[in-house]
C-alpha cells in the first residue's frame, strides 16, 4: 500500500502528515479519508482548481492528466510543473510528497486563505 507524505501546510496540516492511500484512489480521496480537509469546490468533477497540488516525488508514477485537467492547471494559483488537481491524480503503486499550495482561487469559499 503507497502512502502520501504531505509537506506542512499552515492551515490544513500544520505538522504534515504520513498517510496510506489505495491504489487507484484519487491523492483528494486519500487527503480527506485521512482528515487532511483540502478544498475540492466542484466536488471532485475536475471543474475548479481548488484541490490543486504539487507532487514533489512520486509524479510519474500517477495517471496521465487529461486535457480538461491541463486547462484548468493553467488557471491554479501557484502552477509548477509539477502541479496536478488531486481530484484527477490516481495514486499508482508509488510513494508521493504532496505540497498543498498556500493559496486556493476558490471563488465560492466566503473568507480566502
Amino acid at each position: 500500500m503507497p502512502q502520501i507524505i504531505v509537506l506542512p501546510h499552515v492551515e490544513l496540516c500544520p505538522d504534515g502528515a504520513v498517510i496510506k492511500a489505495n491504489k487507484g484512489e484519487s491523492i483528494c480521496d486519500s487527503l480527506l479519508d485521512n482528515n487532511i480537509d483540502i478544498d475540492h469546490a466542484c466536488d471532485k468533477v475536475c471543474a475548479c482548481t481548488t484541490c490543486h497540488v504539487i507532487v514533489r516525488e512520486g509524479y510519474h508514477s500517477l495517471n496521465s492528466q487529461q486535457e480538461n485537467e491541463e486547462d484548468l492547471l493553467d488557471k491554479a494559483w501557484g502552477l509548477e510543473p509539477l502541479s496536478r488537481l488531486s481530484c484527477q491524480a490516481i495514486v499508482g503503486d508509488t510513494d508521493l510528497v504532496v505540497e498543498i499550495p498556500k493559496y486556493s482561487i476558490n471563488m465560492a469559499k466566503e473568507g480566502h486563505r
